[in-house]
């Protein structure tokens, strides 16, 4: 990416009241992030969203300066990062419409064609947490996915020096810059997250570890992978704000359970209960869900439906199936220009033919 674009995109994140969706319409209709700032006021304002006060900040040269300063740094400290067209930016996260714009990386992160689970949990883990991170990280091992989570107390660094343990790749989404470690303490395990993963996050080296930091960054935890794993939590707690974004994203949700009257368990009972997460007793039950125990099996060709009539939604559907394999119906809804509502029944229709199938984890594919 040119220095202007980068720029440009840095000017949209410091900007009070444009938040991503805003930024994305503003680029969609102007072409590219730095063509926002040489477009006239009167153009921008027909734009949803975007008011007297949004176009008053939008050419606020102190904007400019803070993101000049802010590149400065980046490019001084060899910072990498992703935007959210850019070919390595998270494919699940890329579907969720206030995905981050820019995303900077550090460590070894590599998310291409790989399983991704999401696991949160209390700040306060029990034995039986710690247990239940260990047993599950090492029965899923060997299907490889990556395990992402937010690098906090409790649950969170649990589970990632366990996927480190067994080999697993893992990565932390910050609610800081890189340029800082929170809670500090965990600085001692960075070089091994570096290793085997490393770090997301949308924020400045500006940016401290503040509140809402940690719920922005939660949309991040939750739109990055396949399913989100709740192991324990409390009645109220960050990891429930996790589990309802995950399941306002339409993934899959679990929980696992642990004793009537455990305080540490209630959020868990309480997702399970209002039907917001499947129980997670083993990750057997995640394999099954997903679908992973099916392996990578190709679909068969539409030849062999030698009588079946598609129309030219439904050739569309199929052929990008056929191209990608397994999708999310928002994925395909998303990658074939429809929207949600038709393609679902679309697929319905074609279920029906015989020419796709419904997957465990909400997923589609040829046949």
């Amino acid at each position: 990416m040119v220095k202007d674009e980068l720029i440009a995109l840095l000017r949209l994140q410091n900007i009070p009241n444009i938040g991503d969706v805003t930024a994305k319409k503003l680029i969609a209709h102007c072409g590219s992030p730095s063509a926002i700032f040489w477009d006239r006021k009167q153009r921008l304002q027909r734009i949803d969203g975007v008011g007297a006060f949004v176009l008053r900040h939008l050419f606020d040269k102190a904007h400019l300066e803070a993101a000049e300063q802010e590149f400065e740094y980046i490019a001084n400290q060899g910072i990498e990062y992703t935007y959210f067209m850019d070919k390595d930016y998270p494919a699940y996260l890329k579907h969720c419409l206030d995905s981050p714009i820019l995303l900077f990386k550090r460590g070894k992160i590599d998310l291409d064609g790989r399983r991704i689970i999401s696991v949160v949990g209390t700040r306060n883990i029990t034995s039986y947490g710690m247990s239940f991170c260990e047993s599950f990280i090492e029965e899923i091992a060997p299907l490889d996915p990556i395990i992402v989570s937010g690098y906090a107390y409790g649950v969170d660094i649990c589970i990632q020096k366990a996927a480190i343990k067994h080999g697993l790749q893992t990565i932390g989404c910050l609610a800081h810059g890189l340029n800082q470690c929170y809670p500090k303490v965990h600085s001692v395990y960075g070089a091994d997250v570096e290793k085997n993963g490393g770090f997301l996050t949308e924020f400045w080296s500006t940016s401290n570890p503040e509140r809402e930091n940690f719920l922005r960054r939660n949309r991040v935890i939750a739109g990055i992978s396949e399913a989100t794993v709740v192991i324990e939590s409390a009645e109220k707690g960050g990891s429930l704000v996790t589990a309802e974004i995950a399941n306002g994203y339409n993934r899959d949700v679990f929980a696992v359970p642990g004793r009537v009257h455990d305080k540490y368990s209630t959020g868990c009972h309480n997702l399970i209960k209002q039907q917001k997460a499947h129980m997670l007793t083993s990750a057997s039950d995640l394999i099954y869900m997903l679908g992973w125990e099916l392996g990578d099996k190709k679909p068969q060709s539409i030849q062999k439906q030698l009588f079946v009539e598609m129309d030219t939604t439904e050739k569309a559907i199929y052929d990008h199936l056929q191209k990608t394999g397994k999708q999310l119906l928002d994925a395909i809804a998303l990658d074939c220009n429809l929207p949600v509502f038709k393609t679902s029944s679309t697929l319905l229709n074609m279920e029906m033919k015989g020419v796709i199938r419904p997957l465990p984890g909400k997923l589609f594919e040829a046949i």
